[in-house]
């Protein structure tokens, strides 16, 4: 014979499944948020990689301006 489910078990399972609801709602806005993180940090490396390019390539061409002044 099957055991009757009371009140207070539906009331349990029912905050259960409204949890488990919860936690998937978040978890996808959490994803969300992670990969609109990684598309920020993707930019700013390309920005800092552009700039350190950019940097060398002024430094090199100051440095031989130098060296055509001194030869």
């Amino acid at each position: 014979m099957p055991a009757k489910k009371n009140n207070i078990d539906k009331l349990a399972h029912q905050k259960i499944l409204d949890h488990e609801k919860l936690c998937r709602i978040m978890q996808k806005q959490t994803q969300k948020q992670i990969e609109n993180i990684k598309k920020q940090i993707e930019r700013l490396e390309k920005i800092v990689i552009s700039s350190a390019a950019f940097i060398i390539i002024g430094l090199f061409s100051l440095l031989l301006t130098l060296f055509k002044y001194i030869f």
